[in-house]
């Protein structure tokens, strides 16, 4: 019989059953050839991490980049830190654990960390406390039309700032109170011209009437039936937003903005694994592009797992670092290139395509195919996996790369001994990996791993079955 191609790859997540699913990606994207010449889907390799600047044993508890200058929170201690990574304290702050919200009026940089404020001003280099006795203290901040608005902690309300003025432009009456539902808010943030104001239970739109006496008032009867379910899993994502989401039945799901209604981007399968988790109000998330995918990327932390949507192929996958969850944590743009802060330690990574470590870390890129099912017990005498070959690094790990194949025979249940075969060192462009007499099973799964540094491109698979 002779070898032919085998759907191996596919955009499926395991779930509930792995008889019914058992498709994994780790640290692997899916791209989609619509003129694929030897398939329709691909595997690229995820961005690895270099160090840029370390602040220490800590993390950093907040970004924000204005101009060509990046601003981190790290401690108790605000850096600026340039394009060359010179870093500079320029302030100190009255907290030294949490994370901190950032924004700014084109001069004044605001931070937050949920008792006090705080003001940068970048025209006169200098750093002072908010000290209006009117200013609410807040979790969040958001700019929109000359104003700062902040949502005061453990409470509905959030206050809106003089023009232009974060420092003393704070009036005890200058408020609103989110109308819709008596909960909390979780978080303020502006969006498409708009005050988008999420609670923990509904979320509600405001936008700027030019009343004098209080610039927002409620757009109509706008709001949605589903709250924030993590503060700091919400960001700015293609045209919109996107965010992890509850409702008062208490289920999860991962969301995006369309207009005033929120759109699952999790299917059923992503949304029983989030179900499954012991917490997911600490969940972190962020937002990213490589090679024209966006991709939001949420952290659970309580579950020591990261997941990654692509808003392109509006497939998932896991992302890891050492076998837990990616050390990414807070990201940035900068200078046309992509940082993230550890969730860990005072480092500040560049996230790059094209990196095959995480800062000198190796990383795992697995994939768990779909079932090859025929209804009947055959012998599976060839299974070629082709890669993009002759990746091989120079010397050390990564010179003569490997693909590792365990095959499991009930579904994905159980699995074999691992059996190695090469990818081609440099310049071996020629070189397959090429599996033999893998014996007799109804229904086969198979798991392929590459650990070296080595970029990573699965274009498809070939079987002969007899």
């Amino acid at each position: 019989m002779a070898i032919r191609p085998v759907p191996l790859f596919g955009l499926g997540n395991f779930g509930k059953s792995y008889n019914v699913d058992a498709q994994k990606r780790t640290n692997l994207y899916a791209e989609i050839q619509k003129d694929g010449e030897k398939g329709t889907l691909t595997l690229y390799p995820t961005p690895g991490l270099t160090t840029f600047v370390n602040f220490g044993a800590y993390a950093s508890r907040g970004a924000w980049k204005k101009d060509d200058v990046l601003y981190i929170v790290n401690r108790f201690t605000l850096w600026r830190v340039t394009n060359d990574g010179t870093m500079t304290d320029i302030g100190t702050l009255l907290t030294s654990a949490g994370r901190v919200d950032m924004s700014d009026n084109g001069t004044q940089i605001i931070i937050v960390d949920g008792p006090n404020g705080y003001i940068y001003d970048t025209g006169t280099s200098t750093f002072a406390q908010i000290t209006d006795p009117d200013f609410p203290g807040a979790d969040t901040v958001t700019f929109l039309n000359q104003y700062f608005i902040v949502q005061k902690p453990e409470s509905g309300r959030f206050y809106v700032s003089a023009p232009l003025d974060g420092l003393t432009g704070w009036a005890s009456l200058d408020f609103a109170t989110a109308e819709s539902n008596p909960d909390n808010l979780i978080r303020v943030i502006a969006d498409n011209g708009q005050i988008v104001l999420f609670g923990s239970e509904t979320t509600e739109f405001w936008s700027d009437s030019g009343a004098l006496d209080f610039p927002f008032a409620r757009v109509g009867a706008a709001a949605i039936e589903w709250g924030l379910a993590a503060r700091w899993s919400l960001c700015k994502f293609m045209d919109s937003m996107i965010f992890l989401r509850k409702n008062r039945l208490g289920a999860v799901q991962v969301c995006t903005l369309s207009g005033y209604s929120a759109v699952p981007v999790s299917n059923p399968e992503m949304d029983y694994i989030f179900s499954q988790y012991e917490g997911v109000s600490n969940a972190t998330a962020f937002a990213y592009m490589v090679s024209g995918h966006p991709f939001y990327q949420i952290s659970f932390p309580s579950a020591n797992e990261s997941w990654v949507f692509d808003g392109l192929s509006r497939e998932w996958h896991r992302a890891e670092s050492s076998g837990g969850r990616h050390r990414g944590e807070i990201q940035i743009n900068f200078l046309d290139s992509s940082y993230v802060t550890d969730y860990e330690n005072g480092k500040l990574y560049r996230f790059e395509d094209g990196v095959y470590t995480d800062d000198g870390q190796s990383i795992a890129r697995e994939l768990v195919s779909r079932h090859q099912s025929t209804g009947r017990y055959t012998f599976l005498s060839k299974l070629w996996i082709e890669m993009e070959g002759g990746v091989g690094l120079l010397t050390g790990q990564g010179s003569q790369p490997k693909l590792m194949l365990q095959y499991s025979k009930d579904g994905g249940h159980t699995w074999s001994e691992e059996i190695w075969r090469d990818i081609g060192a440099m310049g071996q462009f020629k070189c397959r990996s090429l599996f033999l007499r893998l014996g007799r099973g109804r229904d086969w799964v198979f798991r392929l791993r590459v650990t070296d540094p080595v970029k990573t491109v699965f274009i498809g698979a070939w079987a002969e079955f007899n």
